[in-house]
């Protein structure tokens, strides 16, 4: 499985997470959110997205471990992988059929979205 994790770049950017090779993911309090943290594996893909300020798909990274004991704080470590060689900002990746229906639209305010593998590859594919 592909994810979108959204992050706003004053806070924690892609930059940042290139910076320290790893991170925790955490922060998430919406409960699908956090469902979906806990079913994450190592070794998924993911895309960062940078919201709030630059609204764009920004870089890569993969999922390094999940753990899922404490259910309401999902441990989730993640590493940065590479800066997309062209960013995908919002506007575009709304106008993009692929995204028709998707659930980043219809809850938009959803920190971290399950994607297709099309969805993925259209995002990380210059």
């Amino acid at each position: 499985m592909t994810y979108l994790l959204k992050t706003e770049p004053t806070k924690y950017s892609f930059e940042d997470l290139l910076r320290d090779g790893e991170t925790t993911w955490d922060g998430i309090s919406n409960n699908q959110a956090l469902l979906t943290l806990r079913n994450m594996k190592k070794g998924e893909k993911l895309v960062i997205y940078h919201s709030n300020v630059g609204k764009a798909a920004v870089g890569t990274a993969k999922v390094v471990s999940v753990d899922a004991t404490d259910p309401r704080n999902p441990l989730v470590r993640i590493k940065g992988v590479k800066r997309l060689q062209r960013e995908k900002p919002l506007a575009e990746i709304r106008e993009a059929s692929i995204f028709q229906g998707s659930l980043l639209f219809r809850q938009f305010r959803l920190s971290v979205v399950p994607l297709t593998d099309e969805q993925y590859d259209w995002l990380t594919l210059s």
